[in-house]
């Protein structure tokens, strides 16, 4: 079971946890693959899975299982 966590500062958990170079600004508009949905970066949520894993996830979730890695 996973737990949404709310982060206050999301532009300092973007800095300390995007997974790739390149990271978006919280203004930026991107696309998830999974859903198809047009979204500003700022409105992402990051849930928290039975091992503490932290996932930063489209903002449609959890109607939408898209993370990070599918937006472009």
């Amino acid at each position: 079971m996973t737990q949404e966590l709310i982060i206050k500062d999301k532009q300092k958990y973007l800095e300390e946890n995007y997974p790739f170079e390149g990271m978006p600004k919280l203004t930026d508009k991107l696309e998830c693959i999974h859903c198809a949905s047009i979204f500003t970066v700022g409105d992402y949520k990051v849930y928290k899975d039975e091992t503490g894993f932290e996932y930063i996830c489209c903002p449609n979730a959890p109607e939408c299982n898209g993370t990070v890695i599918d937006w472009i």
